[in-house]
């Protein structure tokens, strides 16, 4: 018999969104990439990367993203950690805070690997409603779990909680209140300056929407100098390897690029949106690069099926509290005409 950890052997598993073997068959808007191309400047510093370097380690601490980040949001480098995508900063963060048997929380519906996080530490999870304002249901005045994790925006959903009310989490939270910031950067407002006035919280971030880099697994966290210190001592000492670096660096310091795309994609959510609710779709106003949407009938597999076969990927999600409606990604301005296009059919 194989000696597993009694955990690891009864937990399920995270299941990310479908991915195809041929992507380029479908309008791709099941998991929340951006539909444009990384600046070209990451691409010239990646190629400047490849040949004799790469026999050699890349630097441990990452200093190049981690200053290049570091002047773009105000700290510090010794406030910032940078991460092999922001999964990994998530999973430090329970290794660093929470022992077996201690209690993480978050915010359901959010992301839901950290439950997955928690499960493979062996801790234990409790989770929290929303009130039909989208503020927590049930929150006592003083938690005492080890993290509480707020997805802000909220994944799937969209919406964002307001910075006052994130602040008010913080003196109730005994633990670290973690602002999961992995959409922010389409949103109007992020709880960066939170850090600055509160030592509890760490705000997390990933490249992978914003600055189109999924497929590179950049992410980074903004506390304390003594967390990230912390982080530090536990992450893998070479998780971002030359190439993610230089990507990192490059993509952070074009900013003129950055804002072009993040622009592109916020008119086309609010064009969209629009678009759903002639068709008499519930939406629920977005601060992602996608939206959280419901069909006249409630028949949110419905929808979905009829638009797989149009070779359109949304998310649809199981849980009966997210059956009734989908997700579904911001892509180019043509690929969400063809989705509205292709709705109108499917009525």
């Amino acid at each position: 018999m194989i000696p597993l950890r009694k955990n690891i052997a009864r937990m399920a598993g995270y299941v990310p969104g479908y991915q195809p073997e041929d992507p380029a068959a479908y309008i791709k808007l099941n998991t929340n990439e951006n539909p444009y191309p990384p600046s070209p400047k990451v691409l010239e510093a990646i190629m400047a990367e490849v040949g004799e370097g790469l026999r050699r380690y890349p630097d441990a601490a990452s200093r190049a993203p981690r200053e290049e980040a570091a002047r773009l949001y105000g700290f510090r480098p010794d406030w910032i950690v940078m991460a092999n995508g922001s999964d990994e900063v998530l999973n430090n963060l329970i290794r660093a805070f929470a022992d077996e048997g201690d209690e993480i929380g978050y915010v359901y519906p959010s992301y839901s690997y950290y439950a997955t996080l928690a499960e493979i530490q062996g801790a234990r999870v409790r989770t929290f409603g929303l009130t039909a304002d989208w503020k927590i249901a049930d929150f006592p005045a003083h938690y005492e779990g080890r993290l509480l994790f707020l997805t802000n925006p909220n994944a799937p959903l969209g919406f964002t909680f307001p910075l006052e009310y994130i602040e008010e989490l913080a003196g109730r939270v005994a633990g670290m209140l973690v602002v999961d910031e992995a959409y922010a950067d389409f949103a109007d407002d992020t709880a960066l300056d939170l850090v600055r006035r509160h030592e509890n919280v760490v705000v997390t971030r990933t490249l992978s929407k914003s600055y189109a880099l999924a497929g590179m697994r950049l992410g980074l966290a903004i506390a304390r100098p003594e967390v990230i210190a912390a982080l530090d001592k536990i992450r893998d000492h070479y998780n971002l390897d030359r190439l993610a670096q230089a990507a990192a660096t490059a993509a952070l310091r074009d900013q003129d690029y950055f804002r072009d795309a993040v622009r592109k994609i916020r008119e086309t959510r609010d064009w969209f949106s629009a678009e759903l609710r002639k068709l008499n779709y519930a939406v629920i106003p977005s601060s992602g690069n996608y939206v959280f949407t419901t069909p006249p009938d409630r028949d949110g597999a419905r929808v979905y099926q009829g638009l797989f076969a149009r070779n359109i990927l949304v998310r649809h999600f199981s849980d009966p509290n997210l059956s009734h409606g989908l997700r579904i990604s911001i892509g180019t301005r043509e690929e969400m005409e063809k989705t509205v296009a292709a709705l109108s059919e499917i009525g």
